[in-house]
């Protein structure tokens, strides 16, 4: 790694604090043009000294007396913007800032950002369309909701209930997520997993984006498409798809005005109904999971990590703004997929990828890592993956068909 400690800090560019510890990250950040440093756990410190990364140790999981000192330090650095990779880092992001740019308002914004039913309301006294939900603080709470929801649905007596979908109120992405459609499936959830998000169940085409903002604006859209939600997802989305991307691209305009969003990465999630109606899910203000980052540059060609730290900085121009984008979908090279690994077998022993799989033209690599254990933990919600597998091609239709198959394929064996 080409070290950039030496980097000085200059009045056209922002000097930035990573928050958080991902060496993909840091390796992209690393080959851009602004000083940096990096901002995590002290686990981490012996790695950065050797390998020259600037670094200031931090617990995130600690909320103390302390917790202003991590502000004051980077400001007499000269740090100019934090940027969060995690969702745990988010809310410290917010703090920092506001900090660093006199700013109070961005606290409250981290804070809205982790919470799953705050920003539901916030988005929907913006006028924003979203589904019916409550806050759960006991399994009471969330029989209750389900019975509410398929009364207000005129259920009958033996009629199968509608599923309702239980949330964590401040986890990233599938995790905590849980899909409940009987008392029974109540009874699972532990003590621990309360307080979350009740919501109701939305049919249709559901997608996630990541939008890069730069002074209000929108700077480059991704729309990724699920093939199947906590399995896999392409981008760029097929035709399907990017047909409404005009209308995504106002709806996500609306969430900036709503959120006031000046600046950096946002990943929301939508529902499209079949009547074309649009449903907020929710909006994370971080590095997305399922690996789009690392599609979005196998598509594209650009590292994304880099673009965050891009439109993240107040004083990037228009000009550095538009020589680092590409255009969206004509400039992609083709349609980049990955599939999330799920053990079939309770009992495994090795990997094993599929020879229907690795002989595909449209395969490239995985990262899967042979099991510590023989048991395989059971799978809580949609969570526990084993690693990804990776394809790229040029028919979206087929990709789609691709990863649909591996859902039946065994990977460890």
């Amino acid at each position: 790694m080409t070290t950039q400690a030496e980097k000085t800090k200059t009045d056209d560019k922002s000097y930035v604090a990573i928050l958080g510890w991902s060496l993909k990250a840091i390796e992209g950040i690393d080959r851009f043009n602004r000083k940096y440093v990096v901002v995590a756990p002290s686990w981490a410190e012996e790695y950065a000294t050797e390998n020259e990364i600037p670094f200031v140790p931090w617990d995130f999981e600690r909320l103390n007396e302390r917790s202003y000192e991590i502000a004051k330090t980077l400001e007499e650095m000269g740090v100019d913007v934090a940027i969060p990779l995690f969702e745990e880092t988010v809310e410290w992001a917010g703090a920092i800032n506001a900090v660093l740019q006199k700013n109070p308002r961005l606290l409250n914004q981290g804070m809205l950002f982790r919470d799953k039913s705050l920003m539901k309301r916030r988005a929907q006294l913006a006028g924003i369309r979203v589904g019916i939900f409550e806050e759960a603080h006991d399994r009471d709470d969330v029989v209750r909701f389900l019975m509410r929801v398929n009364q207000a649905l005129l259920k009958l007596h033996g009629d199968p209930n509608d599923p309702i979908h239980f949330k964590a109120f401040d986890k990233a992405g599938c995790l905590g997520h849980r899909v409940i459609q009987s008392v029974e499936d109540v009874d699972n959830i532990s003590d621990e997993e309360f307080p979350a998000l009740l919501e109701s169940h939305l049919d249709g085409l559901e997608f996630a984006c990541e939008v890069f903002i730069h002074n209000r604006k929108i700077r480059f859209l991704n729309i990724s498409e699920y093939v199947h939600l906590g399995y896999s997802v392409f981008i760029p989305a097929s035709p399907r798809l990017e047909q409404w991307r005009e209308r995504i691209r106002h709806e996500i305009e609306k969430l900036i005005e709503a959120f006031d969003i000046d600046y950096g990465l946002i990943h929301p999630e939508y529902f499209i109904t079949k009547d074309g109606e649009f449903y907020f899910g929710e909006v994370a203000y971080r590095v997305p999971g399922g690996n789009a980052f690392e599609l979005i540059e196998r598509a594209y060609g650009f590292n994304a990590y880099q673009a965050q730290v891009l439109v993240s900085d107040a004083k990037a121009t228009e000009e550095e703004i538009e020589a680092f984008f590409p255009k969206e979908v004509v400039d992609a090279e083709g349609h980049a997929g990955c599939f999330l690994v799920y053990p079939r077998r309770r009992v495994i022993s090795r990997i094993e990828v599929p020879p229907e799989t690795e002989d595909d033209p449209y395969y490239e690599y995985h990262d899967l890592q042979n099991p510590i254990e023989e048991k395989v933990a059971k799978r809580v919600a949609f969570g526990n993956h084993y690693g990804s597998v990776y394809f790229f091609g040029e028919d979206p239709e087929r990709m789609r068909e691709l990863l649909l198959a591996q859902e039946k394929e065994d990977f460890y064996v």
